[in-house]
Parts: C-alpha cells; sequence; structure tokens
C-alpha cells in the first residue's frame, strides 16, 4: 500500500473534523434520527477511506462482528429503572384479585370500560394538573408530534368523550390501566413511577349530585370489597374552598398555589403550610391566619350547619352554591347509609386545576407519615406559626437520600402511603378540549382507586397472616387439582387424566417426569397450595378407579387418610362436588 499523499491525507483530516462537527450539532438540536444517521453514514465513509490510506482503524458500524469491535463482555446492571418493579406470582394473583374485586363492584352499577393510548398529544395533557405538570414524562419528538405518558386516566377519557360527544356524551365509564409520573418514588408505599389506577366516572348532564352521591357509594363498596379496614373519606367542594379563600383575601391569581398548600395538611403541620404560603409563595401572613381559623374544621352535616351561619360565607355567591351542594349530599348519603364513613374536611384542597365542585379522597392510618401528630396538622397557634416561617422545615432535609445513580430517593420510613383512593367534579375539562361556547356543556364527575397502594396494605397484610401460619386464601397458582401417580409412572395415564379435566373446565397439573416419586409430588401440592390431589395407582387404574385426596396441609394423611375411591367416568362430577372447576 502506497503511503498518502500529504495534501491529501490533510484534506481527508480536515473533511473528517467537519462532517463531525456537522454531526455533532445535528445531535445537540435533537434533529430527525433518518437526518443524523445520513450524516454519520457520511462520516464513517471517510474514516474507511482513511483506513485504507493507513490513517487510522476503520468505521464501526452496527454489523460489525464482536471480534471486530471488542472482545471485553458487556456488563449490565440488573435492575429495573427507578420507580418500578417486577412482580412476582405471589404479588401478581394479589394484584388480580383487587383487580376483579373492584371491576365487579364497577359493572354492578352499569359501567362499561374503556382503552386510550398510554401517550398523549403533549398540548392534550399540559396545564391540567397545577404544580404536579412538572411530574409529567415528555416523550422525544417522533414523526412531528409532540407527546407524553399519560398522568392519569382522567384527562384522556376527557378528550376521549371531546372526541365523541353524540355517542359518549353520557356514559358510565371504567378504565384500569397504567399511569406514569416522574416523582420520587417510595416503593414499599405503593408510590411509584408506573402505576396502575382504576378510575369510575360518569359524564352527563343530571340532577344535581345525584351522580356524586353514587360514586361515593361506589367507592365506599369497592374499599369495603377489598377489606380495606377503618378507612374515612373526606369530602369538601372546591367552590366552598374557594369562597373561603376570597373572603380571606387571598389574591385571584394565587388561589391554585395557595389550594396546593392548604391540601398538604393531611402530612404537613400547620406551621409548615403557613410558612410555605407567606415565605416561599408571598401570602400575607394575616390572609394565611385567616384561612388557618377555616381550614381546621372538619365534621359533618353539624360543619355544614356551621358554615352556613357564618356572616361571610353566606353571604358569598359561589360558597353558599358549594354549601347547597353539601346539604344535598349529605341526605343522599344518608339513603345509601355511608354518612357515617365522611369527614367534612375544609384542608382538603386536592391540587389539580381541573375540579370544579365537590372533591374527595379516602384515607387510612397507614395514609399519614410515621409519627405525624394529625392534630397538628390544623394547629394556629400563633407562636407555632411564627416560629417556624422564618426558619426552613427540617423534613424535607432529612427524608431523602442519595440513591446509586446520584438522584435524590425518598427515605420510605418517613413517608405514609397517602390516600387510597381521590376524586371529584370536573365540569368544564370535555368543554375545554372541545371549544364548546358552553364550558359545562357535558359535566363529569368520578374516582380513582389508588391500587398500588391498597396493594401495599394489603400485601403487608398478607405477610403478616403467612408469619402467623393462618391461611390467607392467595396462592400463585390457581391449580385446583394434583394429577400424580403412586407405585408406577403412569405418565400417559396422568396426562390423559389432566386432559380430561382441562377440557372441563378443571385447573389442573401434573409432574413432567415419567416415573416421579411420590415425595416429589407431594412436596409440589405442599408448595402451590393445591387443594385436591387425585392419585393413579396400577392396580386402581385397571378397575378404572383413582383416588382422591383433599390437602390439608403439610401433614397429608390429616383428615382424608389415603382419600377416596372414585370411579373415573365421575371423577369430574365428584371434583366438581369439591368446589374445583369454572361455574360458567
Amino acid at each position: 500500500m502506497s503511503a498518502p499523499l500529504p495534501q491529501q491525507a490533510e484534506s481527508l483530516k480536515a473533511s473528517l473534523e467537519e462532517q463531525a462537527n456537522k454531526v455533532r450539532q445535528l445531535k445537540s438540536s435533537k434533529a430527525e434520527s433518518g437526518l443524523i444517521q445520513a450524516e454519520v453514514k457520511i462520516l464513517n465513509s471517510i474514516k474507511d477511506q482513511m483506513a485504507a490510506l493507513g490513517l487510522g482503524p476503520p468505521a464501526k458500524t452496527s454489523g460489525s462482528s464482536p471480534s471486530a469491535s471488542s472482545s471485553a463482555p458487556i456488563k449490565y446492571t440488573l435492575k429495573t429503572p427507578k420507580g418500578t418493579r417486577d412482580w412476582e406470582p405471589l404479588a401478581m394473583s394479589l394484584r388480580k384479585k383487587i383487580f376483579s374485586t373492584i371491576e365487579q363492584v364497577f359493572t354492578s352499577h352499569g359501567a362499561v370500560t374503556i382503552d386510550t393510548p398510554v401517550f398523549e398529544m403533549k398540548e392534550i395533557l399540559a396545564g391540567k394538573y397545577g404544580e404536579d405538570s412538572k411530574l409529567i414524562y415528555d416523550l422525544q419528538d417522533q414523526g412531528g408530534e409532540l407527546c407524553s405518558l399519560r398522568y392519569d386516566l382522567t384527562v384522556p377519557f376527557a378528550r376521549f368523550v371531546a372526541m365523541n360527544p353524540s355517542e359518549y356524551g353520557s356514559i358510565k365509564r371504567y378504565h384500569i390501566a397504567k399511569v406514569y409520573r416522574r416523582d420520587q418514588p417510595a416503593m414499599s408505599k405503593g408510590r411509584f413511577r408506573e402505576f396502575y389506577q382504576c378510575d369510575f366516572d360518569i359524564a352527563g348532564s343530571y340532577d344535581p349530585m345525584i351522580p356524586d352521591a353514587e360514586i361515593l357509594c361506589i367507592l365506599v363498596e369497592a374499599l369495603d370489597a377489598l377489606g380495606m379496614e377503618g378507612f374515612t373519606i373526606k369530602l369538601n367542594h372546591r367552590k366552598i374552598l374557594d369562597g373561603i379563600f376570597d373572603v380571606c383575601g387571598v389574591p385571584t391569581e394565587k388561589v391554585r398555589t395557595i389550594s396546593s398548600a392548604v391540601d398538604k395538611l393531611d402530612k404537613s403541620p400547620w406551621s409548615e403550610v403557613r410558612r410555605e404560603m407567606t415565605v416561599e409563595k408571598g401570602l400575607e401572613e394575616e390572609v394565611a391566619d385567616r384561612i388557618g381559623e377555616y381550614v381546621k374544621n372538619k365534621g359533618g352535616r353539624e360543619l355544614l350547619e356551621k358554615l352556613l351561619a357564618d356572616p361571610l360565607l353566606s353571604n358569598h355567591k359561589s360558597a353558599t352554591e358549594g354549601l347547597k351542594d353539601m346539604g344535598l349530599l349529605f341526605d343522599y348519603l344518608e339513603v345509601y347509609g355511608i354518612s357515617d364513613r365522611m369527614s367534612f374536611d375544609l384542608s382538603l384542597a386536592r391540587g389539580l386545576d381541573y375540579y370544579t365542585g365537590i372533591i374527595y379522597e379516602a384515607v387510612t392510618a397507614a395514609s399519614a407519615p410515621p409519627g405525624f401528630n394529625k392534630a397538628a396538622a390544623a394547629t394556629t397557634d400563633p407562636s407555632a406559626s411564627s416560629s417556624s416561617s422564618s426558619e426552613p422545615s427540617s423534613k424535607k432535609k432529612t427524608n431523602k437520600k442519595k440513591g446509586p445513580d446520584g438522584e435524590d430517593e425518598v427515605d420510605e420510613s418517613t413517608v405514609g402511603v397517602g390516600s387510597i383512593a381521590a376524586g371529584g367534579r370536573y365540569d368544564n375539562l370535555v368543554g375545554m378540549f372541545s371549544n364548546s361556547k358552553k364550558p359545562d356543556a357535558v359535566p363529569c364527575v368520578g374516582v380513582s382507586i389508588g391500587v398500588e397502594r391498597v396493594f401495599a396494605i394489603k400485601m403487608q397484610q398478607l405477610r403478616e397472616a403467612e408469619a402467623r401460619g393462618e391461611r390467607t386464601g392467595v396462592r400463585s397458582k390457581e391449580v385446583e387439582v394434583f394429577v400424580m401417580s403412586v407405585g408406577d409412572g403412569l405418565l400417559k395415564e396422568r396426562m390423559g387424566v389432566a386432559k380430561k379435566l382441562w377440557d372441563n373446565g378443571i385447573k389442573a397439573e401434573f409432574l413432567y417426569k415419567n416415573k416421579p416419586k411420590p415425595a416429589a409430588q407431594f412436596n409440589a401440592i405442599e408448595k402451590d397450595g393445591v387443594p385436591l390431589a387425585v392419585m393413579l395407582a396400577p392396580e386402581e387404574w385397571k378397575s378404572g378407579c383413582v383416588r382422591v385426596k383433599e390437602q390439608k396441609g403439610k401433614d397429608t394423611d390429616e383428615g382424608q387418610g389415603k382419600g377416596e375411591e372414585v370411579k373415573l367416568d365421575q371423577l369430574v362430577e365428584y371434583l366438581r362436588s369439591k368446589g374445583a372447576g369454572s361455574r360458567d
């Protein structure tokens, strides 16, 4: 190979530098991938020309063999992305049971289900979530459309209704699907970046508070069916809250940001919330103190009467409309027999921008952070307020730590589960998308059950029950019958019995061995908690019989001894009498 001419070498080096700069500029400006790839191809061509002249190594291409690039093995970081997790079989079994329970309640109230894309046009989601809009996952531009992963299921539902007003302007719908938020996760508390929501919404024009009352009834039924003990549903009304802010002197432009601060009273004491309103958000101290006199109140119908007697609120248009709605709601809740599960709580604010009427959330004892004194949340002791207003809260400094990727992580020991369900009325959201002259042309009300937080509580209960040696009714496998052999392999016979059970809707399994040992088969039964064993023995099989034994724990001889002999042609009927098989 002849040496390159100096002029030729310099020319190639200059072309290489120029083309490399061009590629870097395209990448930094996030140009279309096709354009970048075309310029990279030109860059690689120049490198190959230089390699042919002995001026450098050839360009690496996607088709190169491993030996052409590097023989070093790739070291993978075996972890799921932050805020996500894998779900093992037992967890999936519990989750499936939770989803099924919720869905059964939803369908009993006449709901249909829909599905929407996991990502939406960015403009659809923008400006709907108040301060939490910063938690939306934006996607890289592809094909000229700016998209974001859905933050919740409510905004996509409103977009769906706006696109189909004549057919679905009046609908009861439920939707169980994943949503995404760039939040700081607390995994054991059910706070993820990818998680499921279970939504039920009613769209359409109806008489006041009738759909709202049924939504709350559905929520109580669902949480009762899930076995969620000791929950309370906090209620408030956006119009009452707006009225309170107005009579207390909150400037209009600060209403939503102050509302977001008040909503933190379930996990932060009043002193910290007051500091956020005054120091961080510039609200006058006397205005904050007047707000504190209202938001410390909670109760039932008696609180409604107290507010109706308040001269400031009773003469405020927005507040009186909200109080009238709450009066109707309490009447309907008493009909449903659930008013004792409610707490009219003026500290509930719900930070999302699209709520227009009643708002609510369900909480349990696990909702608040450990050690948080709820009584302190509404205290308006001036000394407590003034002492904290000049000093930054230490809470946010101590509940974060650095993760392996260098990002801040939440210390889960300082975090509560949070609300396990939340929702409210949003009358203007559909109209916002349809550009209707009447913004509330399609009013809506709904609730979202935070299934991950419910799961966190139920999983903890399951683990505690298992530790006590109790049967929980939750198994990794749903297999009802294990087909086993005694004394001989009888593989084809076991396969035939299993097929017979499968064909008749009975969940069955057998060991994949020609001649499995009895101990190995009983271990498989015990491990998966299979309730019934069908035992095949050579002599009984010849006479057309098998033996069925109920499994009641490690002592396989307990109760049933060697089991009961059953004719093969009566096996399916017998197993069904023991609870196996579908009932469809």
